[in-house]
């Protein structure tokens, strides 16, 4: 039986979830050219895979978090997947914005969790980490614990788990570079050779020219 991060790899590829574009990279907002995309928020118009997310989240959750008490989602790719995670936990839900708002409340946790929450963490998407962390830190300032994190994807750069170590933020994702990569080989999606661009990219993605 194919292993749980193949299985999503091949459910995000069929729903065009990730593209692969090794000879014509896409420019992400931090300016990096990439070969590789991967828009998570896609598996919510599908429901067979909206619910495979809700699911296996909340496993990881119950498998590796077992002490939390509530979720919170990083805003704005995670709002809607936190929420479906904590109602099939039945826990309290707040999402966290990048910054606090300069309007009105000024919340950057949106919603009310109780004092003393455990709080696990909700990403769609790991880069960097770096807002990823920000929430952590948000919640953190805010006098909760984070117990962790759990998300769809990770790129699974060398930044990302050197800031999650420092950090000391335990981080569990459904499905990662790897499996999406070698998915895409057995499928057709990119060829062989294609791989070696990926992982060139990959390497050092910050300077990377296409």
């Amino acid at each position: 039986m194919e292993d749980l991060k193949k299985l999503f790899a091949g459910k995000l590829l069929g729903i065009k979830a990730i593209k692969l574009q090794p000879n014509d990279p896409f420019t992400w907002a931090s300016g990096w050219l990439s070969p590789f995309y991967c828009d998570n928020r896609k598996t919510l118009s599908f429901h067979d895979v909206r619910s495979f997310v809700k699911l296996e989240l909340t496993h990881a959750i119950l498998k590796h978090f077992p002490e939390a008490t509530a979720v919170a989602g990083v805003a704005t790719g995670a709002i809607a997947q936190g929420a479906l995670v904590a109602d099939e936990l039945a826990m309290p839900y707040a999402y966290v914005r990048p910054k606090p708002k300069d309007h009105g409340m000024k919340n950057q946790i949106e919603g009310e969790l109780p004092v003393g929450s455990k709080v696990v963490v909700v990403e769609d998407l790991i880069s960097t980490g770096g807002s990823s962390l920000k929430a952590v830190a948000a919640l953190r300032e805010a006098g909760f614990e984070v117990v962790g994190m759990v998300a769809s994807y990770t790129y699974g750069f060398d930044v990302a788990e050197k800031a999650f170590a420092e950090a000391g933020v335990k981080l569990v994702t459904l499905t990662d570079y790897n499996s999406v990569v070698e998915k895409a080989v057995e499928t057709g999606y990119i060829t062989k050779e294609q791989v070696a661009t990926l992982n060139e990219w990959r390497k050092d993605p910050a300077n990377y020219k296409g």
